[in-house]
């Protein structure tokens, strides 16, 4: 690129007179007993003639006090990495889960009781479901947090060779702890009335019976969740729910399995409202969406970073 304006002037032309240039080298040579000093003059070919590298071969060397050379060395990774951070994505539900109706209807143990594996997941009016919705942004912050150098992993990826559904709830848990996350995260859409708005991140609560006990990810989880819904509301501009958590943006919950059964830091993010026309129309937005994966990220990043 060329600019022209104030404070830019063009070169000007050089005179046809042209003087001696005197350059003075000094260089580090490493010598028998340490560094050296080794000098010597050059010209721009004026003067006597000689050229500069005749010139060299004249210099002049004095010992100095043996150093070390300088350090070039680079870090392998930079520090702000998330190199050795392993966040893992569980995006709600299955594209496959509706026609698989009666094995996600099997009852699974979750820690307080037995729950269905699964759901279908909700839609909005024009049939775009939760499940397409939460693959899209799961995939989406799967980019943004490798780019920082996280390891990612997911739930499912819409593509389960062993069976076209799920995996149920219990499972989503396990694997997570299988992964020993720093974080993870499962990505929802709601299916409420028309009116109501917004987005709330879901909480563990305490739970201790049976295979679940809660009790120490319920801080950690809590701060988890604290950092998505900032990062989220900051990136998307949507408001906290209307209708659930009282305008905090945050809900605590004992009665979800994929919550009561994880022994690492664990949050849900409703993202927003499928069935109110406005959310729907943020919801279906290829740009909201990608809008709601930096969002999610910044908080997961702020929670591992511990900023």
């Amino acid at each position: 690129m060329s600019y022209a304006g104030p404070g830019f002037e063009p070169p000007q032309p050089r005179s046809p007179l042209r003087r001696p240039l005197v350059v003075a080298l000094a260089v580090m040579v490493l010598g028998g007993g340490g560094w050296f000093v080794w000098g010597a003059v050059a010209d721009d070919g004026g003067g006597d003639g000689q050229s500069g590298a005749d010139s060299l071969s004249s210099g002049s060397y004095e010992p100095l006090s043996p150093v070390e050379p300088p350090d070039f060395s680079v870090p392998s990774e930079p520090a702000t990495s998330l190199a050795g951070k392993v966040v893992v994505i569980d995006p709600g539900h299955n594209p496959g889960n509706f026609k698989h109706t009666a094995e996600i209807a099997r009852k699974v143990n979750i820690g307080t009781n037995s729950k269905e594996c699964d759901t279908t997941g909700t839609a909005t009016n024009s049939g775009y479901t939760e499940a397409e919705f939460t693959l899209d942004v799961a995939r989406r912050l799967r980019t943004v947090l490798e780019r920082q150098g996280a390891t990612v992993k997911f739930t499912q990826d819409g593509d389960r060779s062993d069976y076209a559904f799920g995996p149920c709830v219990d499972e989503r848990a396990r694997i997570g702890n299988a992964a020993h996350a720093d974080a993870v995260v499962s990505i929802h859409a709601d299916g409420s009335a028309q009116g109501n708005r917004g987005f709330h991140v879901i909480l563990p609560g305490a739970v201790h019976q049976g295979a679940a006990d809660t009790r120490p990810i319920v801080a950690p989880s809590r701060l988890l969740g604290e950092r998505v819904k900032a990062g989220f509301a900051r990136e998307t501009g949507s408001a906290p729910s209307n209708y659930i958590g009282d305008g905090t943006g945050l809900d605590t919950r004992t009665d979800l399995g994929g919550l009561n059964l994880s022994t690492v830091p664990k949050v849900f993010i409703e993202c927003g409202n499928m069935r109110d026309s406005k959310d729907a129309a943020l919801l279906t937005s290829g740009t909201w969406r990608q809008e709601a994966a930096q969002g999610i990220s910044e908080g997961i990043v702020s929670f591992l970073r511990g900023s």
